[in-house]
């Protein structure tokens, strides 16, 4: 059973400052999360900033990781991004994060951002896990 979406934005911090995150877990290795796009968003062009959407899927995979890997905290090594279209104001983005691998100090993944069914984002990464100290 597909579970409903949560605000995951609930500490002060850059995601809730920028409106917060929708997220929902699919199953074991596939998240969803969600976020509307709004004026402080957009890049001159009138267009959602490149920077929003990398903090979007970095925000969206960052938690899908930490919940494959049993809610351990986990950072980000490295994030490959791809933009390939456009979103506007108003417009719902949805990510939606598929864990690849995971061992025991690493989370594997691959991110697509999508607005209108159209993929705007792609992205690949890695994810540290870090054991509680």
């Amino acid at each position: 059973m597909i579970k409903n979406f949560e605000q995951i934005s609930l500490k002060p911090g850059f995601m809730k400052h920028n409106g917060g995150v929708l997220f929902r877990n699919i199953s074991e290795t596939e998240f969803e999360f969600k976020s509307t796009i709004n004026e402080s968003h957009l890049n001159a062009a009138g267009i959602t900033h490149g920077g929003y959407l990398s903090a979007l899927v970095d925000a969206g995979s960052g938690t899908a990781a930490h919940r494959a890997a049993g809610n351990m905290p986990c950072v980000t090594i490295s994030l490959d991004l791809k933009f390939i279209g456009t979103s506007k104001k108003g417009d719902e983005i949805t990510g939606y994060t598929k864990i690849l691998k995971k061992t025991n100090t690493l989370v594997f993944l691959y991110c697509e951002l999508k607005c209108e069914d159209k993929i705007i984002t792609s992205a690949s990464g890695v994810w540290k896990i870090l054991k509680n100290r």
